[in-house]
């Protein structure tokens, strides 16, 4: 080897020696992290939880695992689409009736919802606008279990919106039912479901209110009491659970007001005691037939009071009698008001059509009614429904309440303009006399309380109105604020009384 090689290599090995030197002395002292070293995580809770928060936790917790197996998801498969267009969209109260879409006609439509298993041999309870129009086969019931079962129709009910349906299985877990009555504003309560497709999910809120009428459904003769919680609920809860904290099922789940169509904080619940009633007739007959007094009715508020020479608002006024029905056989008039049922008070429309709902045909009731300042009693004996087949009929008959070309009368005391009936309307309703509204203005007493142009005015405070000048002489000398009790035929030939506010 050469000289020159040989200091080259020693010149290499120097190098060596001095990096090797440098890296020794920046890296001693320095702790050495294996990827198998653990952080300990503190554990230790920040605060004591007071016990009662404690319980309440725990009730949810068991309350969720207890109640959960109770609720089903039920898909649905419908007829094909007849082309009605639905309404709901223009209405804040809706039936939430879950995630759906609609195929290109004629094809199905599918729907979800949910439903609460009310025996161990398969009947399940639900809301009869998930299953209405279901096509052959096209109710499908899947358990908590992911076990999934076709599912018949055992029997509806559109008053209450109510439907129960059964699958083919046994040992199933089955709901408590607890009592409704005993529910009270402020009290927890939990709903169960399926909303917008994330199954067996649980939510918690209170009750809000009871009692609650929020005209929907039914068609005109809807049985509405409902149970108002702030618990979130959404499309697809329709048809599960809301349970109060003993786990008990207290209502089911029905509506939700909204101007989204999702969770604004008010859902509606059908409540158990009404349940309990209705499913018992679907499980026995397939249907439920219901006794009727007969009559249309509405609440009486402060204006009505006024007119009826009440001391103050309470009871349900008799707008109209149906002839030949219970009422009208038992001496019911158009402005009574009935004050009790068999003794239990009622001063909402819907608190008489629950009791009413409770009887049935042939059953006898005696209504405590207030007429001209005295307090007589009737025993009506309830009657089935008989539904107006000529209303329809009117419905499509041409309008001949119009009276274009004639002069017109502005009464602006009650907001209206009226002009004397033509003898081609006094022949039409079978009356003497009267006159017919031609225009109504908009915001005024009369047009909230539901007066409508076409409709015929006959009587003032009882007393008979023949011409303009009767209505002109039956209002004169009235100062603002004073209410009239006025009897109208609406376009379908029906009576009604109504108390209108003096402007």
């Amino acid at each position: 080897m050469s000289r020159k090689s040989i200091i080259a290599a020693g010149f290499v090995v120097l190098f060596a020696l001095i990096f090797g030197a440098v890296l020794v002395a920046n890296f001693s002292g320095v702790k050495v992290v294996h990827s198998d070293s653990q952080i300990e995580f503190n554990t230790t809770p920040p605060i004591t939880v007071n016990p009662e928060v404690k319980s309440l936790n725990d009730a949810f917790v068991e309350i969720s695992k207890s109640v959960t197996p109770t609720v089903v998801f039920i898909t649905v498969k419908a007829k094909p689409n007849t082309g009605e267009k639905d309404n709901q969209q223009q209405d804040p109260f809706h039936f939430f009736f879950g995630p759906d879409f609609e195929m290109p006609d004629p094809g199905p439509q599918f729907g979800s919802g949910s439903g609460v298993i009310i025996s161990k041999d398969g009947y399940i309870v639900t809301n009869n606008h998930v299953v209405k129009g279901a096509g052959d086969h096209g109710i499908k019931v899947t358990l908590t279990d992911k076990r999934e079962f076709d599912a018949k129709i055992i029997g509806t009910d559109e008053n209450t919106d109510l439907a129960v349906i059964k699958i083919e299985a046994n040992g199933l877990p089955e709901i408590s039912m607890g009592n409704s009555d005993n529910v009270q504003v402020g009290q927890w309560v939990l709903a169960i479901g399926n909303p917008l497709g994330l199954n067996y999910t649980v939510t918690a809120g209170i009750v809000s209110a009871l009692g609650r009428n929020i005209g929907i459904g039914g068609g005109g003769y809807n049985i509405e009491n409902f149970i108002q919680t702030d618990a979130a609920i959404n499309p697809g809860n329709s048809g599960g659970a809301l349970v109060d904290i003993n786990g008990q099922l207290v209502g089911i789940n029905s509506a939700i007001k909204t101007n989204t169509g999702y969770y604004q904080g008010y859902g509606f619940a059908i409540p158990v005691n009404m349940v309990k009633t209705v499913v018992q007739e679907l499980i026995k007959s397939g249907r439920v037939v219901r006794g009727y007094i007969g009559v249309q009715i509405q609440t009486v508020d402060e204006t009505m009071a006024k007119g009826l020479g009440l001391d103050k608002a309470k009871g349900v006024l008799v707008q109209s009698v149906q002839k030949g029905g219970g009422g009208d056989e038992a001496g019911l008039q158009a402005g009574d008001v009935i004050l009790a049922v068999d003794g239990r008070e009622v001063n909402a429309s819907n608190e008489l059509q629950v009791i009413i709902n409770s009887k049935r045909p042939g059953e006898v009731v005696k209504l405590t009614v207030f007429r001209d300042g005295k307090t007589i009693e009737k025993d009506v004996t309830l009657k089935p429904r008989q539904d107006d087949n000529n209303e329809t009929a009117m419905n499509k008959q041409k309008d001949e309440t119009s009276n274009k070309g004639v002069s017109s009368t502005t009464i602006k005391p009650l907001g209206l303009t009226v002009s004397d009936a033509p003898s081609s309307v006094k022949e039409k309703y079978n009356i003497s006399g009267g006159v017919v509204v031609t225009s109504v203005d908009k915001y005024s007493d009369t047009f909230l309380r539901g007066i409508a142009e076409g409709w015929v005015i006959t009587e003032v405070d009882k007393k008979k109105v023949n011409n303009v000048n009767d209505l002109n002489d039956s209002i004169s000398g009235r100062k603002e604020g004073d209410a009239v009790q006025i009897k109208a035929i609406d376009r379908n030939g029906l009576e009604r009384i109504y108390f209108i506010k003096i402007q």
